[in-house]
């Protein structure tokens, strides 16, 4: 729903630790001087709203500081924010949230791909945004869904760079009654779409305290996750709500929107369930990353042993490659009929037998 009023007010109003992810747009004080003009001598339709203009710095530090702070009190301790700005603000920003105790997990450039031009050709064009992606203390834990994110780029690694449009499409553009932009700094929503999907799972509370044109609540509900959003005008109340109103998704399927990884929900095989099967034996040798020089042999109880160190086959595995993290179910081979195999590929066929049995 919608909560209308002032972001600080509201936000004080609700539960402490309630909310699983924020994101917030707030005011940037891009602190414009003058008209703005195109070389074809047509205006720029610029960011001059009032609830973007502060009278100085320390103004504009007092009200992010105060906004921060009431979002912390709201998050809970395992949940994160997102903040979006440029240059004109995301520094400030950046030094508060250290400051009243959030850990910063990245920053995110967003690249425009069609970005506004600097039409007065005296400096570089402003081509990319940046978002601040925060825990709520060191050492927190959070939602991350890597595979999620692997998934949207052809299965690799997802970077901080991410190259969008710089605005929001024409099919998603809302005008109001005079064909004019109803909302200056409308975000697109594939923007949007990475900060849920990557940082929150189906049925958490998102948080949005400067709501807005409503892109924050459209995508939200799109992925199946509940949604606040805080707003004071009533122009923007109504857009938004008529957004949301039309955004329909498709009926939950929890195994569609579980966003994990599939291969972390099926059931645990530990590495002994492989020995006790007779998949492997005791006193085997396993070969590390297929190094016949690197070897280990297989223990009675399931750990591996080489003439230095015991331990887990990912324990073991870390010793091997000097400390970096090993998962073992991928590094350990086995030997059979001369040709080495992963040990992963017996875990697979003993899960599956037993997917099999309970069939039956």
């Amino acid at each position: 729903q919608i909560l209308q009023g002032d972001c600080v007010d509201v936000l004080d109003s609700l539960p402490e630790k309630s909310i699983d992810l924020i994101f917030a747009d707030p005011p940037y004080n891009l602190q414009l001087q003058g008209e703005l003009w195109r070389p074809n001598m047509t205006k720029v339709d610029a960011v001059k709203d009032d609830w973007d203009n502060f009278a100085d710095f320390q103004t504009y530090d007092e009200f992010s500081r105060k906004w921060l702070t009431a979002c912390r009190r709201v998050l809970k301790d395992n949940g994160t924010i997102w903040v979006i700005g440029s240059y004109h603000n995301i520094y400030r920003i950046g030094a508060i949230m250290q400051d009243i105790g959030y850990w910063i997990l990245n920053d995110v450039i967003w690249i425009k791909t069609n970005p506004m031009p600097n039409f007065r050709g005296v400096r570089f064009t402003n081509a990319h945004e940046t978002l601040l992606w925060c825990s709520k203390f060191k050492g927190a834990k959070y939602t991350f869904n890597h595979h999620a994110m692997k998934g949207l780029n052809n299965d690799k690694q997802m970077r901080s760079d991410w190259w969008l449009f710089s605005t929001a499409r024409k099919r998603e553009r809302l005008k109001d009654e005079n064909g004019k932009k109803a909302h200056s700094t409308q975000k697109p929503e594939a923007l949007l779409y990475r900060v849920i999907l990557s940082s929150s799972s189906p049925g958490d509370v998102v948080l949005d305290p400067f709501f807005g044109s409503g892109t924050t609540g459209a995508v939200a509900k799109k992925l199946h996750r509940h949604w606040i959003g805080i707003e004071k005008e009533e122009k923007y109340i109504k857009i938004a709500q008529e957004r949301v109103n039309g955004t329909v998704p498709e009926p939950f399927n929890a195994q569609l929107f579980n966003d994990r990884d599939r291969r972390r929900t099926q059931p645990r095989i530990p590495f002994s369930s492989l020995i006790e099967n007779g998949l492997l034996l005791p006193g085997q040798l396993l070969y590390f990353q297929g190094d016949q020089q690197k070897a280990a042999r297989i223990k009675p109880d399931g750990k591996l042993a080489t003439d230095d160190f015991e331990g887990s086959i990912h324990q073991v595995g870390k010793f091997l490659a000097g400390g970096s993290p090993c998962n073992g179910w991928v590094n350990w081979f086995y030997e059979k009929d001369g040709k080495l195999f992963v040990i992963d590929e017996l875990r697979k066929k003993l899960r599956d037998e037993r997917g099999e049995f309970k069939k039956n």
